[in-house]
């Protein structure tokens, strides 16, 4: 299969956007950058960055500056999946700067870029063979906004009377 880049349309922040997403992840570094030449038509002027090329943890990305035309939605995100709080605490953290936090580990960045910040283990509660407890990991995630994962432990491992 040919590799899969995703490509972010901006407006006007794409090098911004890249130079903050790197500082965030590791094994993350910002590549080619490519500027509109002369007669663009507005908002854009020569020498304004076209397109920035970055990689997120070994994960390449085309950043475009394309104006207003095509905002982002939360109909896509990108999730971040963690191997324990801490570092879903890392991502959620510097990711809302700026942003804004929604429910069950959804946030919005300050781009407007959506992403689900997701401890692995929150899988496995939810898929839990057991449905009674599976059911009451769902029912406390739905009560969340940060994935807190000890809570959701705890909800599913509760008995009620």
């Amino acid at each position: 299969m040919p590799k899969q880049i995703p490509c972010l349309w901006f407006d006007g922040t794409a090098e911004q956007a890249a130079e903050h997403y790197t500082s965030i992840f590791p094994n993350s570094s910002i590549g080619d950058v490519t500027r509109y030449g002369p007669n663009m038509p507005p908002p854009m002027k020569e020498g304004d960055v076209l397109t920035v090329e970055f990689t997120l943890d070994g994960q390449p990305y085309t950043g475009l500056n394309g104006g207003p035309q095509f905002p982002f939605t939360e109909a896509i995100s990108f999730q971040i999946m963690c191997r324990d709080q801490e570092e879903a605490d890392h991502y959620w953290t510097r990711l809302t700067e700026g942003g804004e936090e929604s429910q069950c580990g959804w946030l919005k960045d300050k781009f407007g870029v959506s992403w689900q910040v997701v401890p692995t283990e929150l899988m496995s509660l939810l898929n839990d063979p057991d449905p009674g407890r599976a059911q009451r990991a769902t029912q406390a995630m739905l009560q969340m906004k940060r994935i807190d994962i000890a809570e959701i432990r705890r909800a599913a491992d509760s008995v009620s009377a």
